[in-house]
């Protein structure tokens, strides 16, 4: 499939979404998310594809949120599934996905690499959620899941005045993994290498049970977990029979993904 606003690159398992709009420092209009939405549908579809990297083109931005140049109205239908970036409300998407935030992380930008499972930034990276300086609110997800995160506090301190953090800060904060001078995406490749080293029923297991289980009492969730349809799926599969027989043999574990 041919893409006018993004670009989509495979290697092996991996799947790599790169937002291609630079002169607008990779925000996003209409168009654009319509294409994110349909990168991520192919991914979560795709067995023989196990992690995804979102980034952005070029070394200024990685997305500076909605195109308000070129949509100023915010409508609902923003939210709807998958939401902003094709990710923001995508709710079962059981595949881990890596943000490699090359530059700006601004409003829905940085509602993406929220809504991501592990983050990589460079060390000239910025994020902000400043809705409120234009009118508007966090409203991809930054209100929900910011204090889910880092707490209440520091999530009011950054959602009620809109002020920028430094990538250094963003790790401090936990709201990301790694920060890196140089090669941000090859940083979070390096990350997707160590992922893939892992059985993706498992990965995928476990992403599920972890998001799931965020409100539920420890108790609760340990029981409840072993309904989940990818756990399900993992405990059934040729990957949970081939990791024991591997280590007992002593060698490498030849995953298949079902």
């Amino acid at each position: 499939m041919s893409y006018a606003f993004i670009e989509v690159a495979r290697e092996g398992a991996l799947t790599t979404v790169t937002i291609n709009r630079p002169a607008a420092h990779n925000a996003l209009h209409t168009a654009a998310q319509i294409e994110l939405g349909r990168a991520f549908d192919d991914f979560a579809g795709d067995d023989s594809q196990w992690v995804a990297i979102i980034t952005g083109a070029g070394e200024k931005a990685f997305c500076a949120g909605h195109d308000l140049r070129a949509e100023p109205i915010i409508t609902p239908a923003k939210a709807d599934p998958p939401g902003f970036g094709g990710l923001a409300s995508r709710f079962d998407l059981a595949k881990p996905v890596i943000a490699a935030v090359n530059g700006v992380a601004m409003g829905g930008g940085f509602e993406i690499v929220l809504s991501c499972d592990l983050a990589v930034a460079s060390s000239n990276a910025v994020f902000a959620l400043p809705e409120p300086r234009v009118g508007l609110a966090a409203l991809a997800g930054g209100i929900q899941r910011l204090p889910r995160m880092v707490g209440l506090k520091r999530a009011m301190d950054l959602l009620l005045t809109g002020r920028r953090v430094s990538a250094a800060e963003a790790f401090s904060l936990g709201l990301v993994n790694e920060v890196v001078d140089s090669d941000v995406l090859g940083a979070a490749k390096r990350l997707a290498a160590r992922i893939l080293e892992c059985s993706p029923m498992s990965l995928r297991a476990t992403k599920e049970a972890v998001l799931r289980d965020l409100a539920r009492p420890v108790e609760e969730a340990m029981l409840a977990q072993w309904s989940y349809p990818a756990m399900k799926a993992m405990l059934a599969s040729d990957d949970a029979a081939e990791g024991p027989r591997a280590f007992s043999e002593k060698r490498t574990p030849q995953w298949k993904g079902r």
